[in-house]
């Protein structure tokens, strides 16, 4: 099942179209400004990338997996966010935090792919709104 949801508004802005996989397998197709960080996109498209600390760098739970040959062409990640990384849960060789991503051209078609599960250890079971 492929869900595809718009929450942008028609402008100049380039855009990119990618894809999330769900906790489910099922995939979400997205659009997007260029720009933006992956944990934006995701709660503006409802996707369920949960970002606890409000994109503060202060936790794990925007943690995605990136396909090796896109993770290969951005920077790499800074000391806080690897810190970050080693409490993920399902940690991956091509891990990073969706905060601290910018999607770019480079995301064109790709499939970002959304752990099993999460480790929030501030508040447990809660899943924080966008606002």
């Amino acid at each position: 099942m492929i869900r595809l949801f718009s929450k942008y508004s028609a402008s100049s802005q380039k855009m990119v179209t990618f894809f999330f996989k769900n906790k489910d397998n099922s995939l979400t197709k997205v659009t997007a400004p260029i720009g933006q960080n992956l944990l934006q996109i995701a709660h503006k498209n409802e996707v369920d990338l949960e970002g606890a600390c409000e994109q503060s760098l202060a936790c794990s739970t925007c943690h995605v997996i990136l396909p090796k040959q896109l993770y290969d062409k951005l920077t790499q990640p800074i000391p806080e966010e690897e810190d970050l990384l080693d409490l993920a849960y399902g940690l991956t060789e091509t891990s990073r935090l969706g905060c601290q991503v910018q999607v770019d051209e480079k995301f064109e078609n790709v499939i970002i792919q959304l752990p099993k599960a999460t480790r929030n250890f501030y508040v447990d079971g809660h899943k924080p709104k966008p606002h």
